[in-house]
C-alpha cells in the first residue's frame, strides 16, 4: 500500500458551537475525562513546540501535570533545549492528539516558570527514581554512553541516598493559553473546528473554522 493511500474516515462524534462550554478550561476537562474514561494511550502526552533565537521550531512530547485556569503546566529541566527556547522566546503550543476519540486540541500561548513552592511539591511527589535521575541527567547535553549516565546516577544515590534534593535547574512551566482550538474528526474530512481566542479583557470569543 502507498502511504497516500493510508486514510481514515471519522465518524464517531460532531462538534457545535452549541456544544461546547463558554470556559475553554471547562471544555478542555469534559474532553479529558472522557480520553481518560475511554483509556485513551497516554492521553495526558502532549506535543511542546518551541522556538530558538535563531527562529528555528523544535517539537517533543512532554507530560501535562495540572491545569486550570491560569493554564496547564509541565515540568522539565530548564537547562534543557526547551528551557533554552523558552528563555528567548517565552511562547508555545502544545497539541493534544486522542486518536480513539477521533480529537485534537491545539493550544498556544505565552510561557511562565511556575513557583519554587509548586516545582518542590510535584518534586517530592515523583517516585524516587525519577527524583535521582532529575539530579543525575544533564538533559540535552551530550553523553560518551549510557554508562556514563549509569555512573551519574550512582553519584547520585551514594551522596543522597533516598533523599535527593530537588534541583535549582529543574522545574515547571506554565503555559497561559491566548488561543485554543477543539478539532473533532468528522466524515470526508469536513472536520469540525471550535477556536476560544482571549479578549483584551479576558474573556473568550468562540469561533468555527473551516476545515
Amino acid at each position: 500500500m502507498s502511504i497516500a493511500d493510508i486514510r481514515k474516515d471519522y465518524q464517531q462524534a460532531s462538534l457545535s458551537e452549541a456544544d461546547v462550554q463558554a470556559d475553554p478550561f471547562a471544555q478542555f476537562g469534559i474532553w479529558f475525562q472522557q480520553a481518560l474514561k475511554a483509556d485513551v494511550a497516554e492521553a495526558n502526552a502532549m506535543s511542546l513546540a518551541t522556538v530558538n533565537a535563531e527562529g528555528r521550531p523544535s517539537s517533543r512530547i512532554v507530560l501535562i501535570k495540572e491545569f486550570d485556569e491560569r493554564g496547564f503546566c509541565w515540568f522539565t529541566n530548564y537547562d534543557s533545549a526547551k528551557g533554552g527556547d523558552l528563555d528567548v522566546n517565552p511562547h508555545a503550543a502544545l497539541l493534544f492528539f486522542w486518536t480513539a476519540l477521533e480529537r485534537q486540541v491545539r493550544i498556544e500561548g505565552k510561557v511562565e516558570k511556575i513557583t519554587a513552592e509548586e516545582n518542590d511539591r510535584y518534586f517530592y511527589s515523583r517516585p524516587l527514581g525519577s527524583q535521582q535521575s532529575a539530579n543525575a541527567s544533564h538533559q540535552s547535553q551530550p553523553v560518551a554512553g549510557r554508562e556514563v549516565l549509569e555512573q551519574q546516577l550512582q553519584a547520585v544515590i551514594a551522596q543522597f541516598g533516598d533523599q535527593p534534593p530537588r534541583p535549582e535547574h529543574w522545574g515547571g512551566y506554565r503555559l497561559i493559553p491566548e488561543r485554543l482550538e477543539f478539532w473533532q474528526g468528522r466524515a470526508s474530512r469536513l472536520h469540525d473546528r471550535i477556536v476560544y481566542t482571549r479578549n483584551a479583557d479576558h474573556s473568550w470569543s468562540i469561533s468555527r473554522l473551516q476545515p
